[in-house]
């Protein structure tokens, strides 16, 4: 196997998504996983910014709290100098990373993540059964992220809609975060 090449499952081996099949509602909430994405941790400084953004094709945002999208590809403002990037298509984000001609830091980390959508006109108040941080549409309106926690687990969290956000978690905290969500959408109110 060349180097740096990466081994795939052997025939006949399925990889199940950690969440696959659950879901949970509540009178104006929904919960569910959302599909699988290609994620990369990515660190750089100040200099690096323009030329990542060009071969990223979008502007990474520099300002706490914000995000930038364009097409199914969006990066999440992390701190000054990091930033989670998904794309929704699976295009390849480390590939595109690559082509960048300044010092950066990108590491893949789409088979550690896992997304969960809290959608509906209970959302907030879902999300902020066990979120600390003020979720009303003045203090974190559309396109607003940041990192921090549900219950006792680290989250980033993304307010893609006024009434939805995607909850990003470790795959070894995802059932913690879908069962506390779900316990959640069942006393949220809109």
């Amino acid at each position: 196997m060349a180097k740096g090449a990466v081994k795939s499952a052997p025939a006949g081996v399925e990889r199940r998504p950690a969440l696959a099949g659950r879901e949970a509602t509540g009178k104006s909430v929904k919960v569910e996983p959302l599909g699988p994405a290609e994620r990369v941790s990515l660190r750089a400084s100040a200099e690096s910014v323009a030329s990542l953004s060009r071969a990223l094709g979008l502007t990474l945002p520099q300002k706490p709290k914000t995000s930038a999208a364009k097409g199914s590809r969006i990066a999440l403002w992390l701190g000054p100098d990091e930033w989670l990037v998904f794309d929704e298509e699976g295009k390849d984000l480390l590939g595109d990373c690559a082509k960048a001609k300044q010092l950066h830091s990108a590491v893949g980390i789409s088979h550690r993540n896992v997304a969960i959508s809290v959608s509906g006109p209970a959302a907030e108040a879902c999300v902020n059964a066990g979120c600390p941080q003020d979720l009303s549409l003045a203090a974190f309106p559309v396109g607003a992220c940041s990192r921090t926690v549900l219950g006792k687990a680290e989250i980033i969290l993304y307010r893609p809609a006024e009434d939805a956000f995607r909850v990003e978690c470790w795959r070894s905290f995802s059932d913690y975060v879908f069962t506390f969500l779900s316990e959640a959408a069942r006393d949220a109110a809109a």
